[in-house]
């Protein structure tokens, strides 16, 4: 049997890591009917990419 309360104690503390124990995030876009690493993109793609402007459905039909 393990003991709960050692568990609830365990799980609450918080886990603090430098920049150097991060793993990196790859991001992952739809382009051209396929999804592809953004990171394999080049210079120009990789522009284009961050001039994207998203929007939500809800704010797109201009009332709700």
């Amino acid at each position: 049997m393990t003991d709960l309360s050692n568990q609830n104690a365990l799980s609450t503390k918080q886990i603090i890591l430098t920049d150097a124990e991060r793993q990196r995030c790859e991001i992952w876009t739809r382009v051209m009917g396929y999804h592809r690493p953004v990171s394999s993109f080049n210079i120009g793609k990789k522009g284009e990419f961050h001039e994207r402007q998203y929007f939500t459905e809800c704010a797109a039909e201009q009332h709700c």
